[in-house]
């Protein structure tokens, strides 16, 4: 049995964590932490736990916590998971890290889309956590950086055309649409009910924060530095996240061939889902789950390939991918408390 501590455990991710966890056959959960529920069961937070997990909120003490877990979820936001990461790593935990801390290469570009970094030497070992791409590093890895969510939906989406040269990488437009959850627990006038009910918007054009992960992992993927224009936006929804994926084909393809490709590409992997030709995604149909549905079409008016993708952002884009990259550090089989089907309607 793997001791595994949830650091952050009161937000919508911490939560999604312990409800997979929960279920895993070879984990312990020993530990969960909270600044500001501190002393209270989480089952009193989220009465969805209620007989399935009965630890109260702890504050998040590196040295307590570490002598106890093999291996820490940090759910934490950023800069609040560099205060804390390089403590659990220094007493010989693995971390599988939520926030954004160590997701990008280089120092600089951190610092200019987030703050100053306080631990930037662990950017050349952290192992960024999307398994279809980097499930081999990830095995050997004791600091994960798990993907955000918006990064997962729009790399899996355009993986194969890129790795295949099917697509000129300058002509990339994304637009991205995301449940509320994705804004977090904490009050935020923005995801009021009465603000976001019957209302639909985009936010941050431009400047949203995922941009250079983005950037990043489709760049070593074309082989050269690429410029996207992203549009997120908010879905009068809970949860999921619908990405739309505009590219120019480099020469004539056929929706079947291109097909074809993902098929090929995304045979072994059991958390991927191509649709058949005629046939697009709906967040509906995941909800709930750690799988990434890709749909697409060839227009060749325009000889535009349009890819569209959808994940849960709790689980494939949180939690899910989470756990599936713990699974595979610790030599589990991958679907390892993951097999569960789309909750619908």
């Amino acid at each position: 049995m793997v001791k595994v501590a949830v650091a952050g455990a009161s937000g919508y991710t911490g939560v999604e964590l312990l409800r997979l966890l929960v279920g895993h056959p070879l984990v312990d959960i020993c530990a969960v932490t909270s600044r500001q529920h501190e002393g209270v069961p989480v089952n009193r937070i989220f009465p969805s736990l209620t007989g399935f997990c009965e630890l109260s909120c702890e504050p998040l003490d590196v040295d307590v916590i570490a002598a106890r877990a093999d291996l820490v979820f940090t759910a934490l936001p950023h800069k609040s998971a560099m205060d804390v990461v390089p403590g659990f790593l220094a007493a010989g935990c693995r971390v599988v890290d939520l926030s954004a801390d160590y997701r990008l290469n280089d120092q600089a570009t951190y610092e200019h889309w987030y703050q100053s970094h306080t631990s930037p030497e662990l950017f050349s070992e952290a192992i960024y956590g999307l398994p279809e791409r980097y499930r081999e590093q990830i095995k050997k890895a004791r600091l994960v950086a798990n993907p955000g969510c918006y990064p997962t939906s729009v790399i899996l989406a355009l993986t194969p055309l890129l790795e295949h040269q099917l697509i000129d990488a300058r002509s990339l437009i994304i637009d991205s649409k995301s449940g509320t959850s994705g804004a977090g627990r904490g009050i935020k006038e923005g995801s009021l009910f009465c603000e976001v009910n019957e209302g639909f918007k985009a936010y941050a054009i431009g400047n949203h924060r995922h941009t250079p992960e983005i950037e990043q992992e489709l760049g070593q993927l074309a082989g050269f530095e690429v410029c996207i224009s992203f549009t997120p936006h908010l879905l009068p929804v809970n949860r999921g996240i619908l990405s739309t994926c505009y590219a120019s084909l480099v020469k004539g393809h056929s929706t079947a061939e291109l097909l074809d490709f993902y098929q090929q590409r995304y045979a072994d992997e059991p958390f991927v889902r191509i649709l058949p030709e005629g046939e697009l995604p709906n967040i509906a149909y995941v909800r709930g789950t750690n799988f990434c549905d890709i749909g697409l079409v060839v227009d060749p008016r325009t000889g535009r390939v349009i890819v569209v993708s959808v994940i849960d952002n709790l689980v494939k884009g949180a939690a899910g991918q989470a756990l599936h990259n713990m699974n595979l550090m610790y030599g589990f089989n991958e679907t390892n408390g993951l097999e569960i089907v789309p909750t619908f309607p």
